[in-house]
């Protein structure tokens, strides 16, 4: 019997075909894979959609959620009855279990053109080191699709992602590049660096003015047009807050910013001007990392390939691996709203 290595390693080298023949599927041709669907069903039982796909190749009108799992067991049917017809494999679906795919170690996700999930997690350094196994993004047209009936679904796109691949991309290439001058520097100044990344709210602005301080690590200089320009926006934002009737920010985030013009080591300072954001905005919740978070942080990858938002769920922004430009490419990207993401 082949590793879990191996079997994903095969996934992810026949992808094209995994994806022609689960669009197959999609378009009535699910006649083969029938009693795999019926085994991985609830109940044992075919699922609710499988004779009206087998007969007009089109879905009832499904939610993000249930999409979601008509391609998870689309994907298994394909591969029992297609890629791995040979290995007599009877492949389980169990999310429960912190993962889709626990035979493989494989998680699936499938977005729509809105490129966005909404995700559990369970630390904010995940942002940063990435998930504990691979994961296969299979991108369909459901927002298109769902505003003409019946519906028709199609994927459109697809990706393989290793465990440290699904961590921020902007955030991640920040990370990697002043890791080592901080480590040597001082440890503990490292730790606070990563845990303000980790737990960084972009659409925060004072939060965002800080993250671009990070270039006066090298070149320390560059601090002083930093906070003009920053001064500048600052005030812009508040005349167009009040023009618009609404609650100017606060001078405090200014002030905050302005101490470092005048802080030595500049380093130092930025760093505690770091840690102090986080403190203010997470209280006791805003913590360093643990033994084994800050071991991958310090000899991880860092190689993040999507955008990652914090909420109470993680906001995954799969722009980056379907587009040329992606959201997460900014500093201060926008926020993608819950709706906006599927489930």
């Amino acid at each position: 019997m082949k590793s879990k290595q191996e079997f994903r390693n095969i996934i992810r080298e026949n992808l094209p075909i995994i994806v022609k023949e689960m669009n197959h599927s999609l378009g009535g041709n699910v006649n083969e894979m029938k009693s795999v669907l019926k085994r991985i069903g609830r109940d044992a039982q075919l699922p609710h959609w499988y004779d009206k796909l087998r007969k007009s190749s089109t879905l009832p009108n499904l939610d993000g959620k249930t999409v979601g799992s008509v391609i998870e067991m689309l994907f298994v049917g394909v591969l029992e009855t297609k890629l791995f017809a040979n290995e007599g494999l009877q492949i389980r679906i169990n999310p429960a279990r912190g993962v889709d795919l626990p035979d493989f170690d494989l998680g699936i996700k499938s977005p729509s053109k809105n490129y966005c999930t909404s995700e559990p997690f369970f630390s904010a350094y995940e942002r940063l080191y990435g998930g504990d196994h691979d994961v296969l993004v299979l991108l369909t047209d459901y927002q298109t699709a769902k505003k003409k009936k019946p519906l028709r679904l199609k994927l459109i796109g697809s990706a393989y992602l290793k465990a440290s691949e699904l961590a921020d991309k902007r955030l991640c290439e920040i990370a990697r590049t002043y890791r080592s001058r901080l480590i040597n520097e001082d440890e503990v100044w490292a730790q606070k660096f990563f845990k303000f990344l980790a737990y960084v709210n972009q659409s925060d602005w004072l939060a965002v003015q800080l993250l671009k301080c990070v270039e006066c690590f090298e070149s320390p200089a560059s601090i002083d047009g930093i906070l003009d320009k920053a001064a500048k926006d600052f005030e812009s934002r508040n005349k167009e807050r009040l023009e618009n009737g609404e609650v100017p920010m606060s001078e405090d985030d200014l002030a905050e910013l302005q101490k470092l013009s005048a802080t030595k080591p500049l380093t130092l300072g930025i760093i505690d001007a770091f840690d102090r954001w986080v403190t203010r905005t997470f209280q006791e919740a805003g913590r360093l990392p643990n033994g084994n978070e800050w071991e991958r942080l310090r000899n991880g990858p860092l190689d993040g390939k999507i955008g990652i938002s914090p909420a109470l769920q993680w906001r995954y922004n799969f722009g980056a691996l379907f587009r040329e430009k992606s959201l997460s490419a900014a500093i201060d990207l926008a926020e993608v709203t819950p709706d906006d993401c599927e489930p």
